[in-house]
């Protein structure tokens, strides 16, 4: 059934409505990761469908992600500074997969949430090692970080599944693709006739 343009869909819960749309979108991009890995995704997920989760306060805006990290280096227990870097991982991978053609318009772009927040996992993963909670966890930041943008692709995916929207911005499909190098983009491109070339810039693309 469709309401106003988008799907609508029966589910028995949200966390279970993700868990279906990871899992289905991480076979059509060809993903292989940990079990564990994909359930934290489906968690972040069902909990930033809540707002009040997503941001600092009500009515707050989110903070610079170069201010968080900042907060993490200057944090007065490991225990701190894990916690930052754990949100800026987070918020990063949320942003850029359901809201990376957004960024095209602000002053930073989807390239620079990848690196941050591929950056934070990784850090986080080497941070937790060898205490309880990294018994459970380190692995699975250490495979986000490293399979960051694979991870982007697959909430993008989630994203437009969710809303049934078939319309392209090709323009901006190739510069997602040419800032973060990412598989889902290049292969749409390559559907749509078009073969992916570092070489052109800005300047040449029509």
């Amino acid at each position: 059934m469709q309401e106003g343009g988008m799907r609508v869909r029966t589910v028995k819960s949200l966390q279970e409505f993700f868990r279906e749309s990871v899992s289905s979108a991480m076979d059509k991009q060809g993903l292989d990761a940990d079990d564990h890995t994909a359930y934290y995704v489906v968690n972040l997920l069902t909990l930033f469908a809540r707002s009040e989760a997503f941001y600092e306060g009500e009515g707050q805006p989110l903070r610079p992600l170069a201010l968080m990290l900042a907060d993490a280096v200057d944090a007065s227990s490991p225990e701190e500074r894990n916690f930052v870097l754990q949100r800026v991982g987070d918020i990063s991978l949320f942003v850029a997969g359901f809201f990376g053609e957004s960024l095209a318009e602000k002053q930073v772009d989807i390239d620079y949430y990848v690196t941050m927040g591929g950056s934070a996992y990784s850090s986080l993963s080497v941070s937790i090692r060898g205490s309880v909670r990294g018994q459970a966890y380190t692995a699975v930041f250490a495979e986000l970080g490293a399979k960051f943008q694979d991870f982007v692709d697959v909430l993008t995916e989630v994203r437009d599944e969710a809303r049934g929207n078939d319309v392209v911005d090709v323009l901006r499909l190739y510069e997602v693709w040419l800032k973060t190098g990412s598989r889902r983009a290049a292969r749409m491109l390559r559907r749509l006739g078009i073969e992916p070339n570092q070489a052109l810039d800005g300047t040449t693309r029509h």
